[in-house]
């Protein structure tokens, strides 16, 4: 049993170990100073200003160096603040890496309050941050930095994917990082447990909407750089399938029968991903649930 336990525990190491090894990150180059790095996790947003770097997001902790090594390919400026667009780990693992070389991490206040304890994600139990680990400046609703003359607008938007989400929108290149309010092409990952639902996500893309015109290079958490004409898209189908399972609510179906119904989900199979039909269908019917109560 001993020797099983232990090639188990190997195996899962080396999976690990080759999977990370495996990463790159890969920086791309949207306007004079905006640039969106895609590796592990969640897309990272940087604006390099003359003396310092701005940062979105840093994906795990492991990643940290080919980070570092990848943004050096750009610049050698150092990171002076890391803004985290909710608290999930793809999207903080490398905070205690980061601030321990001098960046101030910033969030919405739901962000370092939810890292600060133990919290439940898809049914598993995910330890509390270390407080090397937790952001140092939180805002409740708004706040507004200027690097360089650049306004940069954080934004908070209400129990969309989570209830600590901050979009962040550089105003003169016109670049809008939104995190996980938005999964491109595919369907949205709506965590209940941590304050997410249907209502607030569709709101969510509509301030995306709101912000953006027809130019804005748009920054996911997840996919690639899109649009305005997109999201409006993206919301209608949205509007579309929170509509079909509010009617099958009201005619009195289980969970199960919602989750059987193919019909409600039949036009949009291009967005099945790590999200399922099945899954966005249990998500959009727990949150309507849980807004009878």
């Amino acid at each position: 049993m001993k020797v099983l336990l232990l090639f188990i525990c190997s195996f899962v190491y080396v999976t690990i170990f080759s999977q990370q090894k495996e990463v790159k990150i890969i920086p791309e180059k949207l306007t004079e100073n905006c640039y969106v790095l895609k590796g592990q996790g969640g897309n990272i947003g940087l604006f390099i200003g003359e003396k310092e770097v701005f940062m979105i997001d840093d994906q795990f902790a492991p990643l940290s160096e080919r980070i570092r090594a990848a943004i050096k390919t750009i610049t050698d400026k150092p990171i002076r603040y890391l803004v985290n667009t909710h608290w999930h780990g793809d999207h903080t693992g490398g905070n205690a890496n980061f601030q321990q070389e001098g960046a101030v991490i910033v969030s919405h206040k739901n962000v370092r309050k939810r890292m600060s304890v133990v919290q439940v994600v898809r049914g598993k139990e995910r330890p509390a941050s270390p407080k090397e680990a937790l952001p140092v400046i939180t805002f409740s609703e708004d706040m507004q930095f200027y690097i360089d003359e650049e306004p940069i607008l954080i934004t908070h938007v209400h129990h969309a994917h989570t209830d600590g989400d901050a979009l962040v929108y550089f105003g003169n290149s016109n670049v809008l990082h939104v995190g996980d309010t938005y999964f491109q092409g595919k369907f949205p990952y709506i965590d209940i447990d941590s304050g997410g639902s249907i209502d607030g996500y569709i709101e969510g893309i509509q301030k995306i909407i709101r912000i953006a015109d027809d130019d804005t290079k748009i920054i996911p958490g997840h996919g690639n750089v899109t649009s305005k004409k997109e999201a409006e898209v993206y919301v209608k189908m949205l509007k579309n399938l929170r509509a079909m399972v509010a009617t099958e609510i009201e005619k009195g179906m289980s969970l199960e029968q919602v989750k059987n119904n193919a019909v409600i989900t039949e036009n949009y199979k291009s967005y099945n991903g790590w999200i399922t039909e099945e899954k966005i269908k249990e998500a959009i019917y727990k949150s309507l649930q849980m807004d009878k109560k």
